[in-house]
């Protein structure tokens, strides 16, 4: 099995080398990312439920798909790859923003990361891949915020502080569509 690396980064995001995954997360050092939303047409997020075996977070709910490109690789087609890997399909993905952040887990392990945020919507099977996700399903703006407020520790680091700004592109996005 080929060791996975991640691109080595500064706080511009700019490449400055790449190193062994595990390492990068040992190490605490910071790292390109990606995190891919996906909506379906009623305005509902697709969330994945964290396979039980993953080394951190698992079992937690999270947006659609989220990894690390590969050296060489360009964020959004790596963003496109993973969501066929992890969901089955493959959508059109729109970045959204960008946003640093740093959470360190009771293995040892430390996600430093710039991730880069992809929005897409989706009507279609989830094919999901139980290797790397235990469950999914499809929820309403209104009914993830208060999940994340009455039951904070269901949910990934990232998705707290990516899912407000998220929150708030899809419901200007969304608006639109109705008017």
């Amino acid at each position: 099995m080929e060791l996975q690396q991640v691109v080595l980064v500064n706080e511009n995001d700019e490449a400055v080398g790449a190193m062994e995954k595990m390492e990068a997360h040992r190490k605490a050092l910071l790292h390109r990312a990606f995190s891919v939303f996906v909506f379906n047409s009623k305005g509902e997020m697709l969330l994945q439920q964290r396979a039980a075996h993953k080394y951190h977070s698992p079992g937690l709910w999270t947006n659609a798909c989220c990894s690390h490109p590969q050296p060489g690789e360009e964020t959004a087609a790596a963003a496109k790859r993973r969501l066929q890997e992890e969901m089955g399909f493959v959508i059109p993905v729109l970045k959204i923003f960008d946003f640093i952040y740093k959470a360190a887990f009771d293995n040892g392990l430390t996600e430093y990361e710039f991730d880069h945020v992809f929005a897409g919507e989706y009507e279609g099977p989830v094919l999901f891949n139980a290797d790397e996700v235990q469950d999914i399903c499809f929820k309403t703006m209104p009914e993830i915020s208060n999940s994340l407020q009455t039951h904070p520790q269901k949910y990934t680091a990232w998705f707290h502080l990516a899912f407000p700004r998220i929150e708030k592109w899809w419901g200007e996005r969304y608006n639109k569509h109705v008017a």
